[in-house]
């Protein structure tokens, strides 16, 4: 029986290879497989130290290598790419913003006017927005003007204004405000239909929902808070967007709906004789709903009656107003005096 000769160490017993590599990734022992060369030695090559040998057990795999710690040459591709992450983000594309790591895209950086209008009047640009008076941009211009510069200015309020936060407040039917945070006039209702309409185009892009039932409640809700009636309102705020005008068409349709509804109710009740109560009692409805569905009838038939008398003066021309002529006088009675 042939014994291996004496005076040999173990590592010079095994299996040699290039050490200038890396662990390998198969469990399998490399000593009886042969590796074929590749282009990538970086990830199939084995170092001398980590082949196990066959009178010993077999070591833990060093997970060193060759530009591990360096700057950037032993980084390891990503599962979805196959790249490093400094390829991925050497690829990014320019403007961009990005990712954070739940997959939601950073915070946008807020403009630095915008920054030092939250600190002069956080009443208006801090935690909850308010809808500005029309002009506001010009009062502060006046106010900063050796602060902010003109172009500036214009740039920080047109992206508040285009904000979410913004269109919300404004849609909500807030007043406007001046910079002491003292409201001064309503909204017109053609802002807040289209502040309405632009917040549900934004969030239905967020969501597979369909959110064309909130949107028309929110318009219906619009419409009676005007105060215009639904024809004047839907002059104020149709548009050339056939969408749009399908949503307002939709509302429209469901408030005439509603109002026949109600209009039926009051003809059954001046047809029947009798009392509020008796007329819910012999219908089994609630009294408290019958009476306020029959005032919200005479209510809107006063407004409609007001609105119409309105609109009929507003037609009549204006009557000529007849101003009597001074009666001139007398020549004589006006003429200077002599001195003679």
């Amino acid at each position: 029986m042939l014994r291996p000769a004496r005076g040999l160490t173990r590592t010079e017993s095994m299996t040699e290879a290039p050490d200038h590599t890396t662990a390998p990734t198969s469990d399998a022992p490399a000593a009886t497989v042969p590796v074929a060369p590749v282009a990538d030695t970086a990830s199939t090559e084995m170092p001398s130290s980590d082949t196990p040998s066959t009178d010993a057990p077999a070591r833990k795999r060093s997970r060193g290598g060759r530009g591990r710690r360096g700057g950037g040459q032993g980084e390891r591709p990503t599962a979805e790419t196959g790249q490093a992450p400094a390829a991925q983000k050497a690829q990014q594309p320019a403007g961009q913003r990005p990712a954070r790591k739940d997959g939601a895209p950073a915070p946008r950086k807020v403009h630095p006017v915008l920054e030092r209008l939250f600190e002069l009047y956080p009443q208006l640009f801090g935690a909850r927005f308010r809808p500005l008076k029309l002009g506001i941009y010009q009062e502060l211009l006046a106010a900063h003007g050796d602060e902010f510069k003109a172009e500036d200015l214009k740039l920080a309020m047109g992206l508040h204004a285009r904000s979410t936060r913004y269109l919300e407040c404004v849609a909500a039917g807030h007043p406007r405000h001046d910079l002491q945070g003292n409201p001064v006039e309503p909204v017109a209702p053609e802002h807040i239909h289209h502040a309405i309409l632009e917040v549900f185009r934004r969030r239905q892009g967020r969501t597979k929902d369909d959110l064309s039932g909130q949107l028309r409640d929110r318009i219906i809700a619009a419409i009676e808070a005007s105060g215009v009636g639904r024809e004047a309102y839907a002059e104020r705020v149709r548009a050339r967007d056939d969408a749009s005008n399908a949503a307002l068409d939709d509302a429209l349709a469901e408030l005439a709906r509603q109002a026949a509804k109600r209009e039926a109710l009051m003809r059954a009740f001046e047809a029947s004789g009798k009392t509020e109560a008796e007329f819910a009692d012999m219908y089994g409805m609630d009294p408290k709903e019958v009476a306020r569905t029959l005032q919200r009838v005479r209510r809107d038939k006063a407004d409609s009656e007001k609105r119409a008398a309105e609109a009929a003066l507003a037609t009549v021309p204006d009557a000529p107003i007849d101003v009597p002529e001074p009666p001139m006088a007398d020549d004589a009675a006006t003429a200077p005096k002599s001195d003679a």
